[in-house]
């Protein structure tokens, strides 16, 4: 079962400036608090934070399918502004990942999206749709996108609010 599925983008505003919440994202190990698909973040190789060409293991988890490791490379770093990683999984092609932080109304515009680069094989959608269960990734991945931001959202303004 071959799956649409090339790109997709979600947007939301947080009360926090543009390098309080890039700071947020570009700090891979945080991930788990926000992404519901993701169980851990570490980075490796020597690596210990953002960079391009810095490599981290992501550990991921969804309904129906047991916990797989992959091992996103930082694409790009640009503090404040756009932070960017691509994995690579064999059979399941390649998927860059974006966050773009704007300035707005004394907040910020967080756009995340993902562009695949090396479509899914057959073989890889037989996996994730047969075996698996994700009958619509797609909505899958939207709908994952817009709680991770949510609880971004969440945490940067927590964070920023001085105790009472």
């Amino acid at each position: 079962m071959i799956q649409d599925l090339d790109h997709d983008t979600v947007s939301l505003h947080m009360d926090a400036p543009p390098e309080a919440v890039y700071a947020l994202v570009a700090d891979v190990t945080r991930m788990p608090e926000f992404s519901p698909e993701i169980l851990r973040c570490t980075w490796r190789d020597g690596a210990t934070g953002p960079a391009v060409g810095a490599r981290f293991t992501a550990r991921n988890k969804v309904p129906r399918r047991p916990a797989w490791n992959n091992h996103p490379v930082v694409t790009v770093v640009e503090p404040g502004r756009r932070f960017a990683f691509a994995r690579t999984e064999r059979f399941a092609g390649t998927v860059e990942w974006t966050y773009r932080f704007e300035p707005e109304g004394g907040g910020t515009l967080v756009t995340e999206s993902y562009e695949v680069t090396t479509p899914l094989s057959r073989f890889g959608w037989f996996i994730i749709g047969g075996l698996f269960g994700r009958k619509d990734r797609r909505s899958d991945l939207h709908a994952g996108m817009e709680q991770t931001l949510e609880r971004m959202r969440v945490a940067v303004e927590q964070e920023r609010t001085p105790a009472a």
